[in-house]
């Protein structure tokens, strides 16, 4: 089947219908579903779907749940791990066994003052997450010795432990979540109870402190499918007592815990910029990141802008606005006069210069304050702690804030394009898959939700229209009916009907879509409306990643040339597998590293950030109290 090319104009209904009954492909469909269903479209093109509401809209059947919707996932207020004290009486009340229980086990010169050492833990208060609670009561259950003291001395993995847990900011971490209380050095020989006592408790806290950093490094502090259902990374588990046995025989301390951190390339650019902030000066100019003014509006963070913009006046430029700009330099209302300049301003950095200054045109003009892009970078590195160490290669990594795809192999981006990605009211989710095929001409199977919450307010009044739109309508059998023959009013949000978009010009996902089989219903795919491309914010799908250039794509993870992709879709609808592992990362970072270490900033279009700040703050809450 041989498709047209898209044309501006809008073809009335009847052409439309006309044209899908016979299935031919509609000439002038900028994505039927795009163009039905607004995405974006200001004006409503004829037939547009749904259409307004009448002025006395009928009311459903009883028991067909009008008003019922299929609700997107939400944000949760997070709950962090209450602590708990750890219970001593394992180790202080029973008697130690004869044959320790972990056969590995080879007590030392020390094991003999650690278990006269243990009995003054009963009124020790250590407080940790429940998890490490257990694990470390059965360590020492299992391994009754020192593995922080040496004679009467803390030993050098004990110094190495304590450096590593205090240099916790240079990852991000807090450092008072991990600080230890360190013995003090020369007791007497007549105190030696006393030293014995406050060395195994030393012994105890940093051994709990030392598995919360490990914890912390590797898995981060906060569990992020407990913020939102957006969220959906598998567990990383963690042997803590196997921690533990390999900390008591190695020396290499400061090396075991540090490789508890993400191993790749990304996580070191990104504690380069941290270190590298920290060090650096706060912004002569700061300017409110999520200012939003339009001409006629006022701001007293205009003058800031105006400054700003001044200062980086060319000659061009400055012939053309200098005038203006000295003479409204303190004006704090967006006057007309001053809508050419900015306009002018953000041409020159590649926006589309539509005079309205947002979040975008304040970070190209004032950049990022020096707050901003440590919690970006900080967040980052949490974020970048739930994702394997190591990332693949080749990955598809897909960056939501900075509406961009890249296929990266061998350490090079062979393939970078812009994408579309869900409205906030219809959010991408952040998880990592597996891409498995790539469907050419696809089929567009339409998610229960959207049928729920777009269609069916149509279908009720109008039951024919999916016949008529190339739509297929399927039982829970499988067995293909006709749309007109389904009485949609008589249901609510649970509907027993499949329906899927055929192969056409009009699909929504366009000539090519690219599968990682996942519970959120995401993948990539082409678009008809490729017109969305050239907006620079572009979240205003309906969760799915579209492509700017899907072939490329297609290309790059079947292992094969854009020509051969083209070649393939003169066959009509097909399937082809893919063969390698190439993990896919549909990923939310507002500080990104590109393969050259720089790191970039991009706006927090979810607001998630501050989701996570207030995680992490709740986590910082409960840890706050512990000794």
């Amino acid at each position: 089947m041989k498709f047209l090319g898209n044309k501006a104009t809008v073809m009335p209904l009847m052409a439309i219908t006309a044209t899908l009954a016979f299935g031919v492909p509609q000439a002038g469909a900028q994505g039927l579903f795009d163009m039905l269903f607004g995405g974006g479209v200001k004006r409503a093109p004829q037939g547009e779907f749904p259409p307004p509401p009448p002025k006395h809209k009928p009311k459903a059947p009883a028991g067909a749940g009008g008003g019922v919707k299929i609700s997107s996932p939400s944000y949760y207020t997070y709950k962090a791990d209450r602590l708990v004290r750890i219970d001593f009486s394992a180790l202080t009340a029973a008697p130690q066994p004869a044959t320790p229980q972990d056969a590995a086990f080879v007590p030392s010169a020390t094991g003999a003052a650690f278990r006269d050492a243990v009995a003054s833990l009963g009124d020790y208060e250590l407080y940790a997450e429940p998890d490490i609670a257990k694990a470390l009561i059965a360590y020492y259950s299992a391994n009754p010795d020192f593995i922080w003291v040496t004679g009467t001395s803390l030993n050098s993995r004990a110094q190495d432990a304590v450096r590593v847990l205090g240099e916790a900011a240079s990852y991000g971490l807090t450092p008072a979540d991990y600080t230890v209380e360190v013995p003090t050095a020369g007791t007497s020989t007549a105190d030696a109870n006393a030293q014995l006592k406050e060395l195994v408790r030393f012994e105890m806290a940093l051994s709990a402190r030392v598995l919360r950093y490990a914890h912390d490094a590797q898995n981060g502090r906060v569990e992020p499918n407990r913020m939102t259902g957006y969220y959906d990374f598998p567990a990383k588990p963690l042997d803590l007592q196997g921690v533990l046995k390999t900390l008591a025989h190695t020396q290499e301390v400061r090396t075991y815990l540090e490789s508890r951190h993400p191993q790749n390339a990304e996580y070191q650019a990104l504690r380069v910029e941290l270190e590298s902030l920290q060090a650096s000066a706060e912004n002569e100019i700061v300017v409110d990141p999520k200012l939003l003014l339009k001409p006629g509006e006022t701001s007293p963070e205009l003058p800031k802008l105006l400054t700003l913009i001044a200062r980086n006046l060319d000659d061009e430029t400055g012939g053309a606005y200098g005038e203006v700009l000295s003479r409204l330099a303190t004006s704090e209302v967006y006057d007309p006069e001053l809508v050419p300049i900015i306009k002018a301003v953000q041409q020159k950095a590649g926006m589309k210069g539509d005079g309205v200054i947002g979040p975008r045109t304040v970070a190209t003009l004032a950049g990022t304050s020096k707050a901003d892009k440590l919690l970006k970078v900080e967040v980052a590195l949490e974020e970048l702690r739930w994702l394997p160490s190591d990332l693949g290669s080749p990955r598809v990594f897909i960056n939501q804030p900075a509406f961009t795809a890249s296929y990266i192999d061998n350490g090079e981006e062979k393939l970078k394009t812009r994408v579309v990605v869900g409205r906030t009211t219809n959010q991408t989710a952040f998880f990592y898959d597996q891409i498995k095929q790539v469907d050419f001409h696809p089929y567009w199977g339409v998610p229960q939700s959207i049928i729920v919450n777009e269609m069916l307010p149509r279908l009720r009044n109008d039951p024919g229209y999916l016949d008529r739109a190339g739509y297929e309508v399927t039982d829970s059998r499988g067995k293909r009916i006709p749309s007109s023959a389904v009485n949609w009013g008589a249901y609510g949000a649970n509907i027993p009907y499949s329906v899927r978009q055929q192969p056409s010009e009009a699909n929504a996902l366009g000539e090519l879509k690219i599968l990682f089989p996942n519970k959120h219903a995401i993948y990539m795919h082409d678009t008809p409306q490729k017109s969305f491309f050239k907006q620079d914010m572009r979240a205003l799908s309906h969760g799915c990643v579209r492509l700017q250039d899907p072939r490329g794509m297609a290309a790059a993870v079947l292992g094969t040339s854009v020509d051969d992709i083209a070649e393939k879709l003169k066959h009509g609808h097909s399937t082809e597998n893919v063969t390698r592992t190439i993990p896919v990362y549909v990923a939310y970072f507002t500080a990104w590293p590109d393969l050259s270490g720089k790191v970039e900033y991009f706006g927090d279009v979810y607001d998630r950030d501050t989701r996570l700040k207030q995680a992490l703050d709740a986590t910082e809450a409960v840890r706050s109290p512990s000794s």
